[in-house]
């Protein structure tokens, strides 16, 4: 399998990887109802059957219930894929004592010492400061509890300070992790993508797939179950207005003998970063590598920008 670096810590990951919010959370994506404990092992075999061995999850997805679900997959079936977790700075986290604590539930939710990268999940300053933050950090990759910092959601402004806070302790800033897919491109034009190319900081991107948007499945009388139901994206006016971009991607989904999840996830990797597509099952899962092992014609590639001009916004 292929890899690439992330960022420039050295460290090799596949080009695509797993996001696990849908393992275990019921609120947003109806765990435990449509799906359950036995089709995510499934998914999470089949993703490391197919050579796809970095995972992204969150203490914060199914409110830890994610990362204890890969820590017990991991233990129970002898496989360890490199893991991408992250912290919440939630307004009662003051000190420093608290984001090392948070490393510790996390790595005991997860059933190992050390994670490959520990992120920052939103750039939310509370009366902790990005520097404290950043340096407590900094301190744990010392430690060699977490082997890379990265962070997710942060602008160009943001991004570019705690690069900035990391460097002065001789630490890259490995990821900054962005909302990015076809229907989602505002990281073209707001500077994040840019500062990150010049900083030699990989995007991580997740909801490639917009959610199922850009999968062509859902249409006015099939909509999907959880709380995405209620997004008027979802609804017949939402479908109408991306039509023409699944037009697209299934007719050249059909000359590389793919799906369009596969080529709208393609596209991205031709962006040089990183998806972090979902999978609730093991076909998902299998959906997901056929994305990898090909690369679309440059062609293609600015077919589909063109299209989806309207989302660079």
């Amino acid at each position: 399998m292929e890899t690439v670096e992330l960022g420039k810590t050295g460290m090799q990951v596949t080009p695509l990887g797993v996001g696990a919010w849908s393992w275990g959370d019921k609120l947003f994506w109806d765990y435990g109802n449509s799906y359950g404990e036995e089709e995510i092992e499934k998914a999470f075999l089949a993703t490391l059957d197919r050579g796809i061995s970095f995972l992204d999850t969150a203490e914060v997805y199914g409110l830890g219930e994610s990362e204890s679900l890969i820590g017990r997959m991991m233990k129970e079936t002898g496989r360890s894929p490199q893991i991408a977790t992250k912290y919440m700075p939630l307004p009662w986290r003051l000190k420093a004592d608290a984001v090392s604590e948070a490393i510790t539930n996390s790595l005991n939710r997860l059933q190992v010492d050390s994670v490959e990268l520990y992120q920052i999940h939103q750039p939310v300053s509370f009366l902790m400061s990005q520097k404290t933050l950043l340096d407590t950090l900094a301190g744990e990759v010392m430690r060699g509890r977490i082997q890379s910092v990265g962070v997710s959601n942060y602008s160009a402004q943001q991004m570019r300070e705690a690069h900035g806070i990391l460097a002065a302790k001789g630490i890259p800033l490995a990821v900054n992790q962005v909302k990015y897919s076809l229907l989602s491109r505002s990281i073209e034009v707001n500077g994040i993508l840019d500062t990150a190319q010049q900083l030699g900081i990989t995007i991580l991107a997740y909801s490639p797939l917009a959610q199922g948007l850009l999968t062509g499945k859902y249409t006015a009388v099939n909509s999907p179950t959880g709380a995405r139901k209620l997004s008027p994206d979802f609804g017949r006016e939402g479908l109408r207005k991306i039509a023409p971009v699944i037009s697209r991607l299934k007719r050249i989904a059909d000359q590389y003998e793919k799906t369009p999840s596969q080529v709208a996830l393609n596209w991205l990797i031709c962006q040089e970063v990183i998806p972090i597509p979902g999978a609730k099952t093991a076909k998902q899962a299998e959906d997901n590598a056929g994305a990898l092992g090909w690369k679309l014609k440059p062609d293609d590639v600015a077919d589909l920008e063109m299209v989806t001009r309207a989302w660079v916004k």
